[in-house]
């Protein structure tokens, strides 16, 4: 079984910065790939970036390329996205998510993912 625990969310002004960050416990944290999502109230769960267990794979949604930076501390068991020039838009809440399965061509799909975080809300004041 995986834990994981995300924090690093809160209020930030347009332009500003936060990291999140997302703990892992559990099954070997280094053999699973880590996806961040976020999810608007009525919305569906939207892909925001991933990364393989190496760090030899990331990817991001278009809206956040150049300003979300995900990267992995495997002795940490702690997966982070770093993000700068937040916009009011970014506002949601965000989930880090866990996957074993190597089909790297479905990590935008939440269904792809088999653990889940309790999310972090994020909010971003114009």
């Amino acid at each position: 079984q995986v834990q994981l625990v995300e924090s690093g969310g809160g209020l930030v002004q347009a332009g500003g910065s936060l990291r999140l960050s997302c703990a892992a416990s559990g099954r070997t944290f280094s053999s699973y790939a880590v996806g961040w999502f976020r999810q608007a109230p009525g919305k569906e769960r939207e892909f925001v970036a991933a990364i393989t267990w190496s760090g030899g794979n990331i990817d991001y949604i278009d809206s956040v390329k150049g300003r979300f930076t995900i990267s992995r501390d495997n002795a940490k068991s702690t997966v982070y996205l770093q993000m700068n020039s937040l916009k009011p838009e970014d506002t949601t809440v965000y989930y880090c998510a866990g996957s074993y399965s190597s089909r790297w061509y479905r990590r935008m799909s939440p269904n792809e993912y088999a653990y889940w975080g309790q999310g972090t809300q994020v909010t971003v004041s114009s």
